[in-house]
């Protein structure tokens, strides 16, 4: 055999061998992949943790421990406490401290005897305010539903008549409209005047039961002579309020810009008006008698629980309106020649965080 033809077979077999060991390491990779899917995926290896995270991580499992060390605190203190009321029972003293405030307004709550009475808010001046002034009287409207809740003597009904306008698209946007879920209270479109308005024929459902139009005109009728509109324009004084009978408060916040507003509505719809009587009771104030919506509420349901007029009326008119006032006159003479105002006519301001009075309530038209 040739030299040459020696190193063609060499060559062959070696390129077998190649071959051959490809061809396993193929196998091999084949059934690898297939016994584990995920083999040709690098491994990750996790970066160190800089120096704010390792801090971050250090104090997380700080308070954690910290968190399981004060529940079991307070789950020890919780048995120890049912313990000792165990204890206290079985002597016969189950007296409880903590116990007794909560015992003592359930029982003032259970105490509570309404005052058999309405109250109707006129709401028919939307048209009379802007807006600042629609978003005031919206805030009193809330008081006045909120003193009622609290009051030892509430009044049995809470009406707000003639409701649309800004005055109700405000209302609406507010909590989602939270106000129809006001308990004790109603809500018309229509005006006062159908408090006595004749009675709608009766009609009923297709189940046969009366519906709520009917149900509506049954519980808030009043006759025409019972009903009271509340104004301080009126001649006649209040001297009482009468179970059975309603009593209107405009619900207007004016600033006292029209006079004799609710007076005239009064006389229009035919009922019988009257004024607090503020000037006989509080004699000594000498400042404006202008009152909000929710003040002139809150004194009638203070007279229910009191039945005294001055007692009502110091628990809710503000105390500044019973400081003398001495005001100087004015230090700089030019200003007011130019101006025509002096200091003594330039609005006041009643500072309360910031606040004026009228910022934080507005003012309706109720003075005397």
């Amino acid at each position: 055999m040739s030299v040459t033809q020696e190193v063609k077979d060499n060559a062959v077999n070696v390129s077998g061998i190649n071959g051959a060991s490809s061809s396993a390491i193929n196998s091999t990779s084949s059934s690898s992949a297939q016994d584990n899917p995920h083999a040709d995926i690098p491994e990750i290896v996790p970066q160190s943790l800089s120096k704010n995270a390792q801090k971050k991580a250090a104090k997380a499992g700080y308070l954690a421990e910290k968190k399981l060390e004060r529940r079991a605190r307070e789950k020890a203190a919780k048995k120890e406490k049912k313990r000792e009321k165990r204890e206290r029972e079985a002597a016969g003293d189950d007296e409880d401290e903590e116990d007794e405030p909560r015992r003592k307004k359930a029982k003032k709550n259970r105490s509570a005897r309404p005052f058999n009475a309405r109250i109707v808010v006129d709401l028919g001046f939307d048209e009379k305010m802007n807006d600042k002034e629609i978003s005031s009287l919206s805030g009193q409207l809330a008081y006045t539903y909120s003193a009622n809740r609290k009051a030892n003597c509430p009044f049995t009904s809470l009406l707000y008549t003639t409701l649309n306008g800004r005055l109700r698209t405000r209302l609406d946007g507010l909590n989602d409209a939270g106000y129809r879920r006001w308990t004790g209270t109603e809500w018309w479109e229509e005006g006062y005047d159908h408090l006595w308005a004749e009675k709608a024929e009766e009609s009923e459902g297709k189940d046969g039961k009366p519906d709520e139009t009917r149900k509506r005109n049954e519980r808030s009728r009043s006759d025409k002579d019972k009903v009271v509109y509340l104004t301080a324009d009126a001649d006649e004084e209040l001297e009482e309020l009468k179970e059975g009978e309603t009593y209107i408060i405009g619900g207007i916040c004016d600033h006292n810009r029209y006079k004799n507003l609710c007076q005239n509505k009064a006389v229009e719809t035919g009922i019988r008006s009257a004024r607090l009587p503020i000037g006989k009771y509080l004699a000594e104030m000498t400042t404006r008698k202008v009152l909000t919506v929710n003040q002139v509420f809150e004194i009638l349901v203070h007279w229910t629980e009191s039945r005294n007029w001055e007692e009502a009326l110091y628990s809710v008119m503000p105390k500044r309106k019973f400081q003398q006032s001495h005001k100087p006159q004015s230090a700089n003479p030019v200003q007011e020649k130019e101006t025509g105002i002096s200091e003594k006519d330039a609005p006041r301001k009643v500072e309360s965080d910031g606040l004026t009075e009228s910022q934080m309530v507005g003012e309706e038209s109720y003075s005397v």
